[in-house]
């Protein structure tokens, strides 16, 4: 009988020794918490997302070597110690139902390290280290500990592996003449670059026998120059599954690409259709991923042909319970996992442990933890940003009794300025899953209402979450007719010229500068608009996915110029991996970037500027609006009356520290206050 809401997702998948419950795959994610041997919690974080539904789960990358680490120290399976300790994860899974395959991982030139290895000595641009050259007999043995990494996989409880053979890592820098300069067995022809990938899955299967899955993950569009034709990328998919593969997962992009695939601004879905033309082209099952964030999408990918399983990551950060709420028609209480990478990717180049911007306890189950109240008692929480609605429906899930007061008519806070900005549509659906949640967790709401010491009367606890005031940077003139506030802006209120300055170049500068040079429909809600945008076409069309003329955005809606006092790259501290996302975006539409600025004042011309501490160089930007973006400063005058009035008050998010508008704090620090209430 089929599923009442996702009749798709929810469809057996057999695969011959074993038969999947549903489509839906946890694909790979490097949390760092393998690194750090905290057995018990690893298997806590995997076993939480098994009882939320997961069909089959992957471990980020495991080593199969000491030189295939992403970096030094990399978790693998090199000892019988190590065995013991992943027996601990696989056995947790069993025990709640689930199934999971460890993923390995070798890094080849893109490992942070001099011991890297690869076909040529072909330099990563995102690494440091220059790669040695194989021989073969070295190239024998990265095939040999893979497939022991293989064999300890199997002996490790696990139900498969994924040989990660996408994203640009060491097995697809065999593929392409870009990495592969080598003129022997293992070079030159294609049938030779892609010997080592096929030789690398046959291997794997005679260790492991036939009872155990192999997903291959297969990069279907490059990205980059000189890779893949898609010629190529049928050929090894056949020669793949010809080896002994169970699965073929969609790999899309390396790591090296200068087009975004994971980030917000990309349309949900936007790789889909390139899974779909090789759908009939093998006949073991094929994942597809990026970008497919709610059981509707994916329900909607399936049903469209385009794969037979989906592969979703970070939404199983943002809500282990994902599956299990799709099953039970309760799609709109899964927190949304609205792809910033603030908490996970960037932690992981960040040397930290992966967790979640909406769900502050992924990857900490065992450490944040949200027990019911001894006690219930009465909590006020004051703000309805991201840093209160987090406090009120944490203390409300404890069993506490929270009224929630926003001087706003609205919840989401800065949220709501934060989803007007092309390419960051998926905050609309943050603030509704908040909504919803308030309501599944008899929050009381007073909105409208600015909340003081008397209002405040009677409540066991309150916690401030006010938020921030826009910082005065002191411009002469600027209370003049042409200058606006970015609050104005981004809430639609303001008139904003054609030729526009603005003053200050953190988060929120970007984001407006972004608003202002957009005009139409945002290219995250038109796949075709996107690639266009990026100079993307599919592969099938030019080698690799790449437009040959090059990206072709749409012309921008205003001449802008984005200022900033520091004496450094703008952006600078903006997200580590979508960073340079904002940067390329605002160049492709000629925005002009100033550093090391002095702000000499606002006049009727526009902005008058001088560069470096002797104020060198003044001159007029001659412009219609000065719009002002100079920094944030903490909302505490509510906090300040209740400590005068001896009242105990937990101050939180912005009203605590304003130095950048900061979500992903704001929600971890209103869990963990009210975890502890």
């Amino acid at each position: 009988m089929a599923h009442p809401h996702y009749p798709h997702i929810f469809r057996p998948l057999d695969l011959g020794h074993v038969v999947l419950p549903n489509r839906i795959l946890m694909g790979s994610m490097h949390t760092g918490l393998e690194e750090r041997g905290d057995w018990n919690r690893i298997a806590e974080y995997f076993a939480a997302r098994t009882r939320g539904g997961a069909g089959l789960m992957v471990t980020g990358g495991m080593a199969p070597n000491a030189e295939g680490g992403v970096l030094p120290g990399a978790a693998g399976l090199f000892t019988s110690d190590d065995v013991a300790n992943h027996r601990v994860v696989t056995d947790r899974v069993h025990e709640a139902g689930g199934r999971i395959a460890m993923q390995i991982l070798h890094a080849g030139r893109y490992a942070y390290s001099p011991k890297c290895v690869a076909p040529s000595p072909v330099k990563s641009p995102i690494s440091p280290f220059p790669p040695a050259e194989l021989d073969a007999d070295g190239i024998e043995k990265q095939i040999a500990d893979i497939a022991t990494a293989a064999a300890r996989a199997r002996e490790a409880g696990y139900d498969g592996i994924e040989i990660m053979g996408s994203e640009g890592y060491f097995l697809n820098q065999f593929l392409v003449t870009h990495t592969n300069r080598r003129s022997d067995d293992w070079g030159g022809a294609y049938e030779n670059r892609m010997r080592l990938p096929v030789e690398v899955v046959r291997r794997c299967r005679a260790a492991v026998g036939t009872d155990f899955i192999i997903i291959f993950r297969l990069s279907m569009i490059d990205l980059v120059p000189d890779g893949s034709t898609w010629g190529e990328v049928v050929q090894l998919a056949q020669a793949v599954e010809a080896a002994g593969a169970s699965i073929i997962n969609t790999g899309i992009g390396w790591h090296e690409a200068r087009v975004p695939t994971i980030a917000t601004s990309v349309p949900r879905r936007a790789f889909a259709d390139v899974t779909r033309r090789m759908m009939g082209s093998v006949a073991i099952p094929l994942i597809t991923s990026n970008r497919i964030n709610t059981p509707a999408v994916a329900e909607a990918v399936l049903a469209d042909g385009c794969a037979d399983m989906v592969s979703m990551a970070r939404p199983f950060l943002a809500d282990p319970d994902f599956v299990a709420k799709a099953d039970r028609g309760a799609a709109g209480t899964i927190a949304p996992c609205i792809a910033c990478n603030q908490a996970c990717l960037d932690h992981t180049f960040e040397l930290k442990v992966s967790t979640c911007l909406v769900n502050p306890r992924a990857c900490h189950e065992t450490e944040l933890r949200y027990e019911p109240a001894e006690t219930a008692r009465r909590i006020a929480v004051v703000g309805a940003g991201p840093a209160g609605l987090s406090a009120a429906l944490v203390a409300a899930e404890r069993g506490h009794s929270v009224v929630l007061f926003d001087a706003a008519e609205e919840i989401g806070g800065q949220l709501n300025m934060a989803k007007q900005v092309p390419g960051k549509e998926e905050f609309f659906g943050l603030v509704d899953y908040f909504a919803r949640m308030l309501t599944e967790r008899q929050v009381e709401v007073r909105l409208g209402q600015r909340a003081d010491a008397a209002a405040l009367e009677g409540f066991d606890a309150v916690i401030v979450a006010t938020g921030v005031l826009p910082r005065d940077p002191e411009i002469p003139g600027q209370n003049g007719p042409n200058v606006v506030n970015y609050i104005d802006v981004l809430r639609g209120g303001a008139d904003v010229g054609s030729r526009v300055a603005i003053v200050g170049a953190g988060g929120i500068g970007f984001d407006v500068a972004e608003y202002l040079a957009h005009q139409g429909v945002s290219p995250a809600e038109d796949v075709a608009l996107w690639r266009r945008e990026w100079g993307v076409v599919p592969p099938w069309d030019a080698r690799s996915g790449l437009a040959p003329e090059g990206p072709a955005p749409e012309p921008p809606a205003r001449s802008i110029v984005l200022c900033q006092r520091k004496a450094q790259k703008l952006g600078k501290g903006l997200g580590k991996t979508t960073g340079w996302i904002h940067r390329a975006s605002l160049k492709m539409k000629g925005v002009e970037m100033l550093g090391g600025v002095n702000y000499e004042e606002i006049g009727p011309r526009g902005l008058r500027i001088s560069t470096g501490e002797a104020r060198e160089n003044p001159r007029w930007l001659e412009v219609d609006t000065v719009v002002l973006c100079a920094g944030q400063v903490p909302e505490r005058s509510l906090a300040e009356e209740l400590a005068a009035l001896g009242r105990p008050v937990h101050v939180i998010g912005g009203a605590d520290v304003a130095a950048e508008l900061d979500a992903k704090r704001a929600i971890d620090q209103g869990a963990r206050v009210a975890a502890a209430l």
